[in-house]
């Protein structure tokens, strides 16, 4: 497996890290069992970055990745490295209720993550989403009380505009931001890339196959349960989901002729960005997880990545990537 660093500050980890959300919300029905399976399997090809949110079914996810690590191997889980969102507010009926970045708020969203990870130290903490009533400074200056206190390890930034990433930088160090990025989510190559350069930050890139949609998987007469974040993400409606599919039949063509899948280009076109982004893969089976690691073996050239940001131009996509009341959440596109 290879390996990169986040930041200048922040930890080595393998070049492809796996975002275990959608094992337990936002996709639909998931299996237990080949949930832990799939991180032992992660665990055991050398990815060590496994990637979560407390508010992913109310903990159930970090209580999975919980038993993943308790159940596997101890060598491999000394060497996993938790990245965890806090901050995200819902109710029992599972509606979001916006974000809290208060210091004692950080604190205790701290302590429960730990009691349902098992682990005596979080390795990337970060506030899912700016607290417009919070600011920025307060919130990663209680991540750095954490760090100072041995619960923490290195701070993170998640979804936030180039502003807000200098501030948080002026705070405390920090060793990456989280956010979206693929060949249909380019917009941080505008201005927050260049930030996060300039400071010496990493780039954890979350959504590379934009939820399946670019996987080469997703059809057009997929059935999707209301459950689903999908069923109301605006790039998966209508029209949209038409245009979004047609880029996709351009890219499996050049797929095609490197003898490599749609999923392992589009997660191999990240991997080229740069060797301060680490794409998270949501792999939720082992199969799929093959698929994403194989990404690593392919190599694009100049003629290659030509060809693949023709077939797929920046601000190709059809439709925002979230709903419009989470997109006036995201600091990241303001």
């Amino acid at each position: 497996m290879r390996t990169r660093t986040l930041g200048t500050t922040g930890p080595q980890v393998s070049a492809l890290g796996l975002g275990c959300m959608g094992m337990s919300a936002l996709y639909g029905d998931a299996d237990r069992a080949e949930s832990v399976a799939t991180i032992h399997a992660a665990l055991d090809a050398g990815v060590t970055l496994l990637d979560t949110g407390d508010f992913y079914a109310m903990g159930h996810n970090e209580m999975l990745i919980g038993e993943a690590l308790r159940t596997a191997p101890a060598a491999l889980r000394e060497k996993a490295l938790t990245s965890v969102k806090f901050g995200a507010l819902r109710d029992p009926d599972g509606n979001w209720s916006g974000y809290d970045g208060r210091p004692a708020a950080v604190r205790n969203f701290a302590a429960y993550s730990l009691q349902r990870l098992g682990v005596d130290h979080i390795d990337v903490y970060r506030i899912a989403r700016l607290d417009p009533e919070v600011p920025i400074e307060e919130t990663v200056g209680a991540i750095s009380e954490l760090v100072e206190k041995g619960y923490v390890r290195h701070i993170g930034l998640s979804e936030v505009g180039a502003d807000t990433i200098r501030r948080a930088a002026a705070t405390a160090p920090i060793a990456d931001l989280q956010i979206e990025y693929s060949l249909i989510s380019r917009s941080i190559e505008r201005e927050i890339l260049p930030a996060t350069r300039e400071l010496g930050i990493g780039i954890t890139a979350y959504g590379v196959l934009s939820r399946g949609l670019i996987s080469g998987h997703f059809s057009r007469d997929r059935q999707l349960a209301p459950t689903d974040f999908r069923a109301h993400s605006p790039r998966f409606q209508g029209d949209n989901l038409q245009h979004n599919l047609n880029l996709v039949e351009a890219l499996r063509e050049i797929a095609g002729r490197k003898g490599v899948t749609v999923a392992q280009t589009a997660i191999a076109w990240v991997v080229s960005r740069g060797e301060d982004i680490v794409p998270l893969v949501g792999a939720r089976t082992r199969e799929r997880l093959g698929e994403s690691l194989g990404a690593l073996e392919v190599t694009l050239d100049e003629a290659d990545l030509t060809a693949i940001e023709e077939a797929v131009p920046a601000d190709a996509a059809a439709g925002d990537r979230y709903p419009t009341v989470q997109m006036a959440h995201l600091d990241s596109e303001r």
